[in-house]
């Protein structure tokens, strides 16, 4: 949206879900001894509420919740844009806060780019797919998603059906997409247009006229629902597992996906969240336990039930009535494969264009 050394070895202890997590890696006793743990992370998996939590909450209220109470460890949450986390990490470098940073890609590469990841393979990473982590272990995702629009299914009977009819004067003032450079969903717009469209080119030449309906920036994906939700927006841009957990409480929004033109097919592609022992963490040992605790087998199985999301561990077959849902969501979407490298190595100057292209 990839780096580094050996995992860690085999004779760190087994994850006993019901009892304690044993603690791997040579930390030292202050970090021992410390009883909390910092995660840096995308919006989108806290407070979502797909209404299957016995205790309410998005995945991550449960998870934590479970983690705490079965280590005593406590985990402290910063919640922002996936780009912005990453900024927050390389201004704190000096003085690292975060022990685990979840982002969407591109800029989990991003990350590992910068050397701001520390390689840790974590027990259960062996079940994700090659695809979904970094080889050398400088990260791996944990729940996995997919690019969608989303718009106010009270006030449009049928969601628009390509990028053509988003240019409709119906949507002036009543669209809006988060910041690509800032949002990892924003910047999932951007790689799709050039995908779509096929080239930058085209791409920037259709978000130029596009940029006579949006409302303008937004640093963060998840504030753009409730406005759709209450028909401030009529569309917006989303993730699958953010918008669909949220309907419960946000009733009014539909999920779509747009194709490239008015005949062809709804397209997207794999943003997952994805998640890296920070370099320089302050409480590592730590991380390494729930970021084991994140890819056990019991909080895969978890991630539809609770976090209206898709298992990262491809071993998990999740069968309850949010996997069903899920999957019809899903259906007849064409899924694509970005080129993550390239992505990654031209981000600034793609960024850059979409400025200039949309006067941002």
């Amino acid at each position: 949206m990839r780096s580094h050394h050996k995992p860690i070895a085999a004779a760190c202890g087994a994850l006993l879900l019901g009892a304690t997590v044993t603690a791997c890696g040579g930390a030292s006793t202050a970090d021992s001894k410390a009883k909390e743990v910092t995660v840096y992370s995308a919006d989108g998996l806290k407070s979502a509420n797909s209404g299957n939590s016995k205790e309410g909450g998005g995945f991550y209220d449960k998870v934590f919740k479970d983690f705490e109470r079965r280590t005593g460890i406590k985990v402290n949450y910063v919640e922002g844009g996936s780009g912005a986390m990453v900024q927050r990490l390389i201004r704190e470098k000096s003085n690292t806060k975060a022990d685990i940073v979840v982002t969407l890609p591109p800029f989990i590469q991003q990350a590992a780019g910068k050397g701001l990841l520390a390689p840790y393979k974590p027990r259960g990473s062996e079940r994700v797919a090659a695809g979904d982590k970094d080889a050398g272990g400088a990260w791996t995702s944990i729940v996995n998603n997919y690019l969608c629009f989303i718009y106010n299914s009270k006030e449009l009977k049928q969601p628009p059906k390509s990028w053509q009819d988003l240019l409709d004067g119906r949507f002036n003032g009543k669209l809006q997409y988060s910041t690509p450079g800032v949002a990892g969903d924003g910047t999932a717009v951007l790689v799709k247009a050039m995908h779509d469209f096929g080239g930058k080119d085209a791409a920037m030449g259709y978000l130029k006229k596009l940029q006579a309906n949006n409302v303008g920036p937004s640093s963060s994906t998840g504030q753009l629902a409730p406005k759709t939700d209450k028909g401030e927006l009529l569309v917006a841009n989303g993730d699958v597992q953010m918008n669909y957990a949220n309907m419960k409480s946000m009733p009014h929004q539909g999920i779509f996906f747009p194709a490239a033109s008015p005949t062809g097919k709804p397209t997207t592609f794999a943003l997952p969240y994805a998640a890296g022992l920070v370099k320089g963490a302050p409480h590592s040992a730590n991380a390494r336990k729930l970021l084991d605790y994140l890819l056990s087998e019991d909080v895969q199985r978890e991630v539809s039930a609770v976090g209206g999301g898709f298992a990262a561990r491809t071993d998990v077959k999740a069968t309850d009535a949010n996997a069903t849902a899920l999957a019809q969501i899903m259906k007849g979407v064409e899924i694509f494969q970005p080129d993550w490298a390239d992505i990654d190595k031209n981000l600034r100057s793609y960024i850059e264009d979409w400025k200039s292209a949309t006067s941002s």
